[in-house]
């Protein structure tokens, strides 16, 4: 043994006592430590450490057996706690990490993968209702890819965000009902389609292909879950003594989503489909439901049969086959990894995804990590391919070299604007790459922040250039997520007086860049995220509509001095604590956060009620009231002038700015003044262009009266 040495017990001045084997001063090899509250080691120990197999026992009861390392919990073991909960599995430094199984007190079972003590990765949690839960996991909820089923054989199969149904995915009933659709926040929000008991629906390999679930398309469920435990916890080796081995059982305080998960209580929730379950299956076996909701309240249904359906998805999806086999570098977007794109990838805008802490492998991993790109539809004309990123940050769209050439262009001065303006609305620039595909065709993109990178779901898109000529969409070809254009706009926004003048005055500054650089055809985007209407919507009347009328009650909005009832108001401004909301830069804004007039010229969050705290930036988060004329054919008077008032959350900024003044813009301008009015074309000189660009939006973001 060397200098190792055995003493049979050496009790120290604090009251503990170490018997076993030494080295020097130090135990080491064998031996039981007991502390003077009662808590005692017994096993291995490397010069004064708790190194190697070992168990613990706590004063409170708690025990641990397995590795140790430095005085840690590092490696695999089993825990008990004070409570009664059991955990085996892979330990680092006092802290669940990697596959583990935890039995809580409560009987819940956790079986999967940790990171630092939470939930992370592939996991099966099973409650002691019944419920079960497989999927994917992030920071201790369920977060991803991933499927529910409860204990009375309803189940969710699609994606979830902070332990709610968030994205798209199905929902099958125990009475055999389906419902295809999208949530936001645990709400069904948007477009789905309800399928009763009994009739046929859409095959779910294909439906699961067509969001991205993978080739198999099969329900997690459906899949083995088997896990060996020894092959997946491997000790490992640390480094430093921690005297908080002893402190982990004292206050046995393990995390436990039992109490702190989100998800915990969503048997009560969601195996209520109190919204639309089997009570709305009727005895029509070729009978669906289409329906549209906005924030779990339904606001549109449509009955059809099946085979109507049947034959409108057939001819869709012949439409977007024939539209993707037009493109012939759409095959590089499939989703699969390219060498030679993450090659290129490490080049690019470097100095501008500095200022704009990006950090670099984070670029890469969205551009390029496993789960590839989805291929988005295009609002312009110009025949570019538009992607998005898996984890929607980026925006990729392929350009054509004469944009390549005006973007390397104004690149300096473009560097210099948004260094000194930092709450811009121009878009963001990440990366310009150049690759090469089979053939040897050569492939332009740039990688462009998403604008509409947000947990709340956009109802409403528009792209706004303050011109009217052609500037409409075909009704027949408006779908869900169909971008529209100015002339399709009815909605005025109304929006706090700080909030607006912060907004004009950057507006001012860059549009009066882009003309400096010759740049037209740009254009605001703007999205539109809306409160549930049945909450939130209200009816008004002008005050002139309204004779004055003492001690009359208010009608139809208003009082009878003739002034408006104030709506329900579905989003508060309160002051800014950056505390309460993320600060973190977004892939649209890095600018500060705004100040409103009414909350006193203080910096403001916006306070969604049921949802959120958001930081309110120039471009991102702004709310404002949208109003519109509601033409009604049954009013019985001409004099009375009904208005449609939301509450809504803007997004917006400028985009497309790649288009110089050339002269074949100026040839173009001259063949349409021939035949429209020369200020309703879109071609028109940069200093034109811009002062009409402000001349509308001012009119689409009115002054309060």
């Amino acid at each position: 043994m060397g200098d190792t040495e055995r003493i049979k017990e050496k009790a120290f001045s604090n009251g503990d006592v170490y018997g076993g084997n030494f080295k020097g001063a130090l135990p080491h090899g064998k031996g039981k430590y007991t502390w003077s509250d009662g808590t005692f080691y017994e096993g291995d120990w490397d010069e004064g450490k708790m190194t190697g197999q070992g168990w613990i026992t706590w004063s409170s009861g708690a025990k641990y057996e397995g590795d140790f390392s430095g005085g840690y919990l590092h490696g695999s073991g089993t825990f008990i706690g004070c409570n009664g909960s059991e955990h085996r599995g892979a330990w680092r430094m006092n802290i669940q990490n990697g596959f583990g199984r935890k039995q809580y007190s409560n009987s819940d079972i956790y079986e999967g993968s940790w990171k630092e003590g939470l939930h992370e990765g592939c996991g099966r949690y099973i409650w002691n209702s019944g419920n079960t839960y497989i999927g994917n996991w992030k920071g201790g909820r369920m977060c991803g890819r991933g499927a529910m089923k409860w204990a009375n054989g309803d189940i969710y199969d699609g994606y979830w965000l902070d332990g709610l149904r968030h994205g798209s995915g199905v929902y099958r009933f125990m009475d055999e009902g389906y419902y295809f659709g999208t949530w936001s926040r645990g709400l069904k929000d948007g477009k789905g389609t309800f399928y009763p008991a009994g009739t046929k629906h859409p095959s779910l390999k294909r439906w699961s292909s067509s969001i991205g679930f993978g080739d198999s398309g099969r329900s997690v469920l459906s899949q083995s879950f088997s896990l060996d435990m020894e092959e997946c916890m491997t000790p490992r080796k640390s480094g430093q003594l921690s005297n908080r081995t002893k402190s982990l059982g004292d206050s046995c305080r393990l995390y436990d989503p039992a109490k702190d998960l989100t998800c915990h209580d969503f048997s009560g929730r969601l195996s209520h489909a109190s919204d639309l379950g089997p009570s709305d299956a009727k005895d029509y076996s070729a009978v669906i439901y289409e329906r549209e909701y906005m924030q779990g309240v339904l606001t549109k249904e449509r009955i059809r049969n099946f085979a109507e359906l049947s034959q409108k998805t057939k001819k869709n999806n012949k439409f977007r086959v024939e539209k993707v086999k037009g493109h012939s570098c759409v095959d590089i977007f499939n989703g699969r990894q390219s060498y030679y794109l993450m090659l290129n990838l490490q080049l690019g805008i470097r100095n501008l995804r500095e200022m704009f802490k990006l950090d670099a492998a984070e670029y890469m991993m969205s551009i390029c990590g496993d789960d590839g790109l989805r291929e988005v539809s295009s609002p312009g004309k110009s025949g570019s391919l538009f992607y998005l990123s898996h984890d929607d940050r980026f925006v990729i769209k392929t350009l054509k070299k004469p944009e390549i050439k005006t973007l390397l262009k104004m690149l300096p001065h473009y560097y210099s604007h948004v260094k000194e303006h930092e709450n811009t609305l121009i878009t963001k620039f990440f990366g310009v790459h150049r690759i090469t595909v089979r053939g040897g065709k050569k492939v332009r993109f740039v990688v462009m922040g998403n604008m509409f990178c947000t947990e709340l779901r956009i109802h409403c898109r528009y792209d706004l250039k303050g011109s009217t000529q052609g500037r409409y969409t075909d009704k027949d070809k408006i779908e869900e997520n169909t971008t529209l254009k100015d002339l399709d706009l009815s909605y005025e926004f109304l929006m706090d007086k700080l909030l607006r003048e912060s907004l004009f005055k950057q507006l001012s500054l860059d549009c009066s860049f882009l003309e400096s650089q010759d740049i037209i055809d740009y254009s605001l985007l703007l999205g539109l995220h809306f409160r549930a209407p049945e909450h939130h919507k209200a009816f008004l009347e002008p005050p002139a509509t309204v004779p004055s009328q003492d001690n009359s009650p208010p009608a139809n909005g208003v009082t009878s001095q003739g002034e408006l009832l104030i709506p329900p108001k579905g989003l508060i401004l309160v002051t800014h604590e950056p505390s309460s909301v993320n600060i973190a830069p977004g892939p649209h804004s890095r600018g500060g956060t705004l100040r409103a007039y009414s909350v006193g010229h203080q910096q403001v969050d916006l306070l969604l009620p049921g949802t959120g705290r958001l930081r309110v930036q120039l471009g991102v988060n702004m709310p404002a009231q949208a109003s519109r004329k509601v033409v009604e054919a049954d009013i019985d008077s001409a004099d009375i002038e009904l208005f449609e008032v939301y509450d809504v959350v803007l997004y917006m900024g400028i985009i497309d700015i790649l288009q110089e003044y050339n002269m074949k813009k100026k040839v173009e301008h001259a063949y349409k003044s021939l035949q429209f009015d020369p200020l309703s074309i879109s071609a028109v000189e940069p200093k034109t262009y811009a002062k009409r660009f402000i001349d509308f939006l001012e009119k689409v973001f009115p002054q309060e009266p």
